[in-house]
Formats: structure tokens, sequence, C-alpha cells
């Protein structure tokens, strides 16, 4: 699959680059970005996939989460990329923040409207890593992590993919999405009305059949605007504990849900999933 080169900055010694191409899967045009370290050159190296929140780009966590330099130290590749396709002229697609672009919550949609389109489960699960392991020096070990809607796609496809990932981290998930309002209006609307298929896509759910026992690491501020209302990580403390499933949850005191938040404490997620993949 050809992709294409749009920018490309030397940071820390290695390169940020960022990337079109052709989605096969979601049949329009995607953007990706890569921080490559400079330990490529030399050797194969891990790769750790972000995923980002609503509305947001691949840009958004290159720019803000100030990661570079620890993954040039680690020698760990970064990738990001977009949150959904953009500028189709799908009826309805630019609505809303949280539907359509920019919020494809990480699902495959089976609803006709969206299902030529939507299928981000299977680009970040499938073509985006055939796409990395293709055209750079990386080997075969892979983690994820993310924030927000991307903490609940990184949870959810970690826990349906344990074999794919070496381990999962998230920031201010959405961990229940078939309980709270974001979830569920993205989950009805990708999906349809039929409940059972949004618990494949529910983290606490997931939890509750889950044969893997992959330990989840999440940071979640206490000033989180969301935190009440869509987030409520603490069905997940619940359901990780009634099915003995590893968590390690910290509410960091004070902290809200933005960039400044992920900056913070963006250092021990790459060296946590150091520990997995070097």
């Amino acid at each position: 699959m050809k992709i294409k080169l749009k920018n490309q900055y030397k940071s820390f010694g290695g390169s940020q680059e960022f990337y079109q191409h052709e989605s096969q899967v979601n049949n329009a045009p995607m953007t990706f970005a890569v921080y490559l370290p400079p330990q490529i050159t030399d050797k194969k190296l891990p790769v750790l996939y972000w995923l980002s929140g609503l509305t947001c780009t691949e840009e958004n966590f290159v720019i803000k989460a100030g990661a570079q330099r620890m993954a040039a130290e680690l020698g760990i590749v970064l990738v990001t990329m977009d949150t959904s396709v953009r500028d189709l002229g799908i009826e309805g697609e630019d609505d809303s923040y949280d539907f359509g672009s920019g919020a494809g919550f990480y699902v495959n949609a089976t609803v006709d409207k969206w299902a030529k389109h939507y299928n981000m489960y299977d680009y970040v699960t499938q073509e985006l890593p055939e796409i990395i392991e293709t055209n750079f020096n990386v080997n075969d070990k892979k983690s994820i992590f993310g924030h927000s809607m991307g903490g609940h796609g990184a949870l959810m496809i970690a826990l349906r993919n344990p074999k794919l990932y070496q381990s999962v981290s998230a920031f201010s998930p959405i961990v229940a999405p078939s309980q709270t309002p974001w979830g569920q209006k993205a989950l009805a609307g990708y999906l349809g009305e039929d409940k059972g298929a949004w618990k494949n896509y529910d983290s606490c759910e997931l939890v509750k059949t889950s044969n893997s026992k992959m330990p989840l690491f999440i940071d979640q501020g206490t000033k989180d605007e969301f935190l009440e209302e869509y987030l409520q990580p603490k069905r997940l403390e619940e359901a990780c504990t009634a099915n003995n499933h590893p968590l390690n949850l910290r509410m960091q005191e004070g902290y809200d849900h933005s960039y400044y938040f992920i900056a913070t404490f963006i250092e021990e997620h790459l060296h946590y999933h150091a520990q997995y993949l070097i």
C-alpha cells in the first residue's frame, strides 16, 4: 500500500513524520503520524500506538503530549492516527463533535449509512499496523494507549486482542460506553439498537468475558469535567475486582481532561510500556 509523506521534522535526533494514504477498510483517505527515534537506522524497534479522543487528528498528541524526547531515549516508535475519515459529504457527519467526523469511536460501523467508511477498529488493529510494519524498520512488538475516546479504544482493543499487544494504558478513558451518554450516542449511531453488539466495544463488559489478564494501567484526573457523567472509572474498577482482572487506576488529584494532564504523566506511561516492549 502506497503512503505519501506530507511533512517531516527532525526531533530529538529522530524524525517526526506525517503521512496520507488511501485506506482500504475505510474506503477513503486517512492520515497518520510516526515518530522514528534515532535508533531506527541501526535496528528494528517496537511500536506504541496512540489513540486520540473526540475531535482530534493525528497532530494533537504529536504537538501537545511531549512524548518524543522519552521515545527517543527508550527507542520506541510512536504512531498516531486521525480519529475518523473526514469530508466525505455524509449527511450528518459534521453535525456534532461527538459523532461522525473526529468521532469514529474505534468501532466497525454496521448501520448502512456509516458502514462503508467508519471502520476504525479494523484500521487500528489490521490496516495501519500492516502499513507500519511494511514501510518502517520495526519489529513485531507493539503496545497501545490512548485518551478519552481513545482510552476507550485502547482498552477495548487490547482486551479483544491480547495476543497482538504487549501492554495497554489509558488517560481518562470512557470505560463503559454502553452505559454513558457519549458511548450510547456513538454505539447506537454506528451499530444500531442491538445492545448485544455494543458489548463487544465496552471494556467493562469485555473484562467479564476476557480470557486474558493483561494489566490495565489508567490515569484519571479528579477535576476532570467529564468524570462523573461520561467516564465513570469506578465501573471498570468494580468489573475488574469482580472478575479478578489486574487494574492500576491512579486518581490524580487536581488534574483535568486536558493535554496538560497527559503531558504531566506521559513519561511514566512510556516507561510502563517499555517494560513490555524492550
